[in-house]
Order: C-alpha cells, then sequence, then structure tokens
C-alpha cells in the first residue's frame, strides 16, 4: 500500500499527464521498490558498500560459489542492506547485512545457474576484499561501480501494462511512458532495481520463476499450463497457487551496462527471483534467475 506522499505524488502526475482514465488501474498496479544508480568507480577504501561489478568483500570462511562444472561463478553484486533500509518503503528486506549475487552462466536459458548469498550483521566483523579467481564462469573485465539507493515507485512496463486501459483516442503508450520517467525522474546512471516490473515482452516472468521455485518444472510458456501445475501442487488449492504467482519479487534486475562491463546477451537484463515468504523469513537459498534480452 503506498504512503501518503507516494500517493499523492503519483496522483499529481498522473493528473500532470493527464490519464486520470487510468487512475484507478494505475494505482492499484504501482509497485514501491528500489533502484540503484552508479556513484563513482569504486577504489576499496571502505569494505562492505553497496557495490555492483568489481570484488566482493567477504569472510575467509565463505567459499566463493562454482557452478555445475567446477568453475567458479561471477561475482555481480553486493548490497550493505543499512544503506537500502531507508529506501525500501514496501519493508521487504532485512534491514542489516549484506546480499550478494554471483552467477554461472550468461545465456539465455532456463533457470541459470547463481547464487544468492545474505549474510547477517555478526559474520560480517572479519570481512576484507576477496579477489576474483582469474577465471570465472563469464569472461571479461568488470569495473566495480560504488551504487547509490533511491525509493521509486514502479509502474507496468510494456510487457506488463494493459494497453486497453491506459491508451484511448487520446493518450499512446509514448505519452504513457513519459509519465513513468517522470515518476522516477528515470536518469542513464541507473544500473539496478529491486521489486519492480521486470523488462520482458509477455508479462509472465512470475508464473515462470514460481513453476520453478515451487515444482521446479520447466515452463513451456504458457501461464495457464503453469498455474495449473502451480495449483496440482497445492492440492488443487487455486488460491493459494494464484496468491503464489502474486507474490513473486524481483530480487534484482541487473541491467547490462558498458561502463561496468555487463553485456546480457544483446544487452539485456538479468532477473533474479524470489517468493514474499521465503524474502520475509531472510532465505535466500530458494531463488530463480533468468536472462531477458529483445
Amino acid at each position: 500500500m503506498l504512503n501518503n506522499n507516494n500517493r499523492n505524488k503519483l496522483e499529481r502526475i498522473i493528473h500532470e499527464y493527464q490519464f486520470e482514465h487510468a487512475m484507478d488501474y494505475l494505482k492499484e498496479s504501482v509497485r514501491q521498490g528500489i533502484r540503484l544508480s552508479k556513484k563513482e568507480i569504486e577504489t576499496y577504501n571502505e569494505i562492505c558498500s553497496s557495490r555492483i561489478g568489481g570484488d566482493p568483500d567477504l569472510p575467509a570462511n565463505v567459499e566463493w560459489p562454482l557452478n555445475s562444472d567446477g568453475t567458479s561463478m561471477t561475482f555481480l553484486a553486493q548490497l550493505r542492506l543499512s544503506e537500502l533500509a531507508p529506501h525500501d518503503v514496501a519493508a521487504l528486506l532485512p534491514v542489516k547485512g549484506i546480499l550478494y549475487f554471483f552467477v554461472g552462466a550468461d545465456e539465455p536459458a532456463y533457470g541459470i545457474e547463481h547464487k544468492v548469498i545474505y549474510l547477517s550483521e555478526d559474520k560480517l566483523e572479519e570481512v576484507k576484499r576477496y579477489p576474483s579467481p582469474a577465471v570465472t564462469a563469464i569472461e571479461g573485465d568488470f569495473t566495480g561501480y560504488r551504487v547509490s539507493a533511491k525509493s521509486t515507485m514502479e509502474l507496468p512496463n510494456y510487457g506488463y501494462v494493459d494497453y486497453d486501459i491506459v491508451e484511448d483516442d487520446e493518450h499512446d503508450y509514448d505519452q504513457y511512458e513519459e509519465l513513468c520517467f517522470e515518476l522516477n525522474e528515470d536518469n542513464s546512471s541507473n544500473l539496478a532495481a529491486m521489486f519492480g516490473y521486470p523488462s520482458t515482452q509477455h508479462g509472465d516472468c512470475e508464473y515462470e520463476a514460481a513453476l520453478h521455485l515451487l515444482t521446479g518444472k520447466k515452463y513451456d510458456y504458457s501461464m495457464d499450463s503453469a498455474l495449473k501445475k502451480v495449483t496440482d501442487h497445492f492440492k488443487g488449492d487455486s488460491v493459494r497457487a494464484k496468491q503464489e504467482v502474486q507474490d513473486i519479487l524481483v530480487l534484482l534486475a541487473l541491467d547490462s551496462d558498458q561502463d561496468v562491463g555487463f553485456c546480457w546477451w544483446d544487452a539485456g537484463e538479468l532477473q533474479f527471483y524470489i517468493r514474499k515468504e521465503d524474502l520475509l523469513t531472510g532465505n535466500f537459498t530458494n531463488t530463480y534467475c533468468s536472462l531477458y534480452s529483445s
């Protein structure tokens, strides 16, 4: 639920762009998220800062994750949760500790190998810079960037928006997109996002992730089929199944970026998903990773 400030801001911008015809829909579909933008190149003078690319800061007793071939995964990001907490309006994340993201491949595939590690604050006492292995799953030199966070309101993108509601004789998608940009003061420094809408053409990412996380089955590009399998998993409880799909969250959507050196296939987006129940209980061992590229 939007707080008063966000609700007032959303309503003001909807009025400013004359999208009153879609007011109820936009207020119901908006997601309160976090965006991460490049701040400065990482100098490693401080440990445990939020960072994308480069090397992580890890305790000596944490082993570098490997993929199924025994190759070291590639480090993607570490997020200091105390830095994110003031911007986590929906209060989804733990307020302390660090989240680490690693990936074991960079090809569009069902269930990309990856690892998400959560370390609580008490386990960070002996943390130090941990240089990446000489060879990791993804070839390349990835420059580390300090990142800053800000809270956002994320409206449905081109893969999720109901065009029949937002478009009419006087309003088209380009105008709607301008409204979205204005809402979050979009800029080119944005590098990653949390809890918003993933980039996709079909608006079915949550079905794919829910199917995998709950049943381990492969998605066949049918939302109806996926929902049926999730319903079967819950012994015919269709209400529970639909809620599980709705509760799938984008834990991190990481964009391609020339400065860092990340390029997900054809300049796409790497996406990590988690069940809301797992996130709220601090369980980061059950996540799903996929790659979208247009």
